[in-house]
Order: C-alpha cells, then structure tokens, then sequence
C-alpha cells in the first residue's frame, strides 16, 4: 500500500516531527538522505520503520538497503513523490527517510573512556552540536554531555551535520551540577576552555579520561563554572577577532588532546 495523501493521519504525524516539541512527545525523529539511514542502519541506531518514495528512489544501493532492512523484518512505509517532499526538510530528496527513536544515556551509566567526553553547556546551535559530534568521533572521543537548555541533538540540521556521527557517539543529558559530582567521582579532569585561561592550549597538560566543558556561543562558561574547571585551556587570537566558532574551537582543543596518544 502507498499512502498517496498529504492529509494521512500517518503523514501529518512524521510532519510534525521537525518540531522540538513533537519530538520530545513522540521521542522520535527523522533521519533523511541515503547516507544518514545506511549509517543508522549500519550502527544499529533504534528505528521504527523506514519511508520510502520509489519514484525517487533512484539508488541501487539505496534499494539493496531498504530490501535488506525489510528482509530483516523491519517496517517500510511507502508514500508517493509528492508526500515524501512534504516530509523532506531539502531539496531534491532522494527518496529515503528512517524514524528513529530518541535514546540518551544516564550520565551514571557513561562506560569508562579512553579519551573522554565533550559537554556542551547552554549550546543554541544544532549546527555546531552536529558539528561537534562528528569532530567528537573523528577525534576519538566517546560522546557528548549536553548541559542545561541546550539546541535538540535530533533536530534535523544537527542530524545532518552529525554527518551519521549522532549514531555512534554516546549522547547524554545533565545538569553543570550533576556534571561535577560525577567528574570528582571518578576522578575525571574537567577542562574548561576561555580567552580568559590561563594556560595556552597547546601547552596544557591533558590527563586522562577528561571532559572537555565548552560554553554557549554567545557567552561562552560563566565564571562560577570555570572556576570548577580543573584547568582552563586559551586559544590565542593573532587576529582581530576574539573568538573562534564554536564548533571549530572544539575541533581545535579536541585534536591537541588527542595529539600523540
């Protein structure tokens, strides 16, 4: 059966899933392109069904994949061209979605890692989040601790950049103070990273396993959170500007840390 109507229960339902709040009640979200679903797929991220438009549908991979997935017993819903596009949050689709569902783990449950974890503190920017997350994975580390009224890691441009990132990386919620207490814990250094630090990034002395804390894009770590830090690593500006983007000075810190090990 292809479900041909804009107005379908179903549809009208995944539609809504690029809201926040739809997200948050239905705990799904959607994951749009060839190669997001076949990662998802490949990292056994948790999927309730697949949707697919095989007029544009094109891929012979693509087929194969959603082939396999049904052969495997999972749900494929099939939709016209015109439904899909109403789905789809790009141009020219290419005829593929997933619905995943939405899983984060307790910070009390984060296995013990071998370089650490990035948390990201009051971020407003699913771009940089997507971002940093794959520069996360890339680099070695095992995931991210979002802290406080972070943007929604599921939201679809953090998807997208995530690159097929947000399906390996650990994703994880907490406050700044169930953050510490964790850290002391386990003996976990915590750095912090600010213009006003006081040493210089890469002359910092990394110890690990370590959560590397980074600020909001417009305010960056409070001072009451820096001083919790047990060091806070500076990134010299040579130039006019003050800062670095967010997503690239995580990529910048997290690569230095990871540097000969």
């Amino acid at each position: 059966m292809r479900i041909t109507s804009l107005a379908n229960p179903t549809i009208k339902a995944l539609r809504a899933l690029r809201q926040r709040k739809t997200r948050d009640e239905q705990g799904r979200y959607l994951i749009e392109g060839i190669r997001l679903v076949a990662e998802a797929i490949q990292c056994r991220a948790p999927l309730d069904t697949l949707i697919v438009a095989p007029d544009l549908l094109t891929s012979a991979f693509a087929h194969e994949l959603v082939d396999n997935y049904a052969g495997s017993g999972g749900k494929v819903l099939t939709v016209s061209a015109e439904v899909f596009t109403s789905l789809a949050g790009k141009e020219h689709p290419q005829g593929i979605a997933a619905v995943g569902r939405i899983q984060y783990t307790p910070l009390a449950e984060l296995p013990t890692a071998n370089v650490g974890w990035v948390a990201l503190v009051e971020v407003a920017d699913p771009g940089n989040l997507g971002t940093v997350l794959r520069t996360a994975d890339g680099a070695g580390f095992s995931g991210v601790i979002l802290v406080g009224a972070t943007t929604d890691p599921f939201d679809p441009a953090a998807v997208r950049a995530s690159m097929g990132a947000l399906f390996s990386q650990t994703v994880t919620r907490a406050s700044w103070a169930e953050l510490i207490a964790w850290c002391r814990a386990r003996q976990i250094t915590l750095v912090g990273s600010s213009d006003r630090g006081a040493s210089d990034y890469r002359t910092t002395p990394y110890r690990q396993p370590l959560v590397l804390a980074l600020g909001s894009e417009r305010q960056g770590l409070s001072a009451e959170q820096l001083a919790d830090c047990d060091l806070v690593a500076r990134i010299p500006m040579r130039g006019r500007s003050d800062s670095l983007n967010l997503a690239v000075a995580a990529g910048v810190l997290m690569y230095e840390i990871t540097r000969g090990h």
